[in-house]
């Protein structure tokens, strides 16, 4: 049998299988560790990146709610620097004022107004009507028809409350006739101090009394006035 065959091998040959072991070995625990070293800095990666957005994430809320209750106050100006003292200048005295010469001004003598007067206002004469012809001259007075008129009058005439009163009196009346020749008016010009007397002369003398009527210069029948002769009232007995 040759050496290095059998179930004996030979030294060399052993150190060469172990030799190629050794770097099949070594190679694959290199490969492993380049895989884990990949691994946990991708897992650095991740942790940082979840830390850095957390943080950013907290800061930018922070951020937020600072600039919601954040009050801006603006910063007032700083103080302007006084300028610097001026240097020092000679003195130099002012000079002489000359006070204006006194003018005595005249006071303008007052203006002198002038009124003149309106021209005076004539008042129109408007001239009157003339006067309105004069009635035609009464030729005719008014006459009794029936006579006298205390023919008129009777004893049944006489008032009951002057009889009661036992009155008595004289009465006078003036007239007033239409054109027509009736009484159209009568007023007493002397009483006979009791008033039923002296009512009673001037309704009988407005109901019995007729008169022609007063005519004109032309003959028309005109108004006309008359006074009665003294009506006698008395008590008989």
């Amino acid at each position: 049998m040759r050496p290095g065959e059998g179930p004996w091998l030979n030294p060399r040959r052993v150190e060469e299988i172990y030799g190629l072991l050794s770097y099949a070995q070594r190679k694959e625990i290199s490969g492993n560790r380049t895989l884990a070293i990949i691994l946990v800095a991708i897992l650095q990666l991740g942790l940082g990146y979840a830390i850095v957005t957390g943080l950013a994430y907290n800061v930018i809320k922070k951020a937020a709610q600072d600039l919601k209750t954040f009050d801006v106050e603006e910063q007032p100006p700083p103080p302007e620097e006084p300028p610097p003292p001026p240097k020092d200048m000679p003195k130099v005295p002012p000079p002489p004022v000359t006070p204006p010469p006194l003018v005595r001004m005249e006071a303008p003598p007052p203006p002198i107004q002038t009124v003149t007067a309106p021209p005076p206002q004539i008042p129109q004469v408007v001239p009157s009507p003339p006067p309105p012809p004069p009635p035609p001259r009464k030729v005719q007075s008014a006459q009794s028809a029936r006579g006298d008129l205390r023919a008129l009058f009777s004893a049944d005439d006489y008032p009951a409350a002057a009889q009661a009163a036992e009155a008595q009196g004289t009465a006078q009346a003036t007239l007033t006739i239409s054109p027509s020749g009736q009484v159209v008016g009568c007023s007493l010009i002397r009483s006979t101090g009791n008033g039923a007397l002296d009512s009673a002369t001037c309704n009988i003398l407005r109901r019995r009394a007729k008169f022609t009527p007063a005519k004109d210069s032309n003959g028309q029948a005109v108004s006309d006035t008359i006074t009665t002769p003294p009506i006698v009232w008395r008590l008989e007995g």
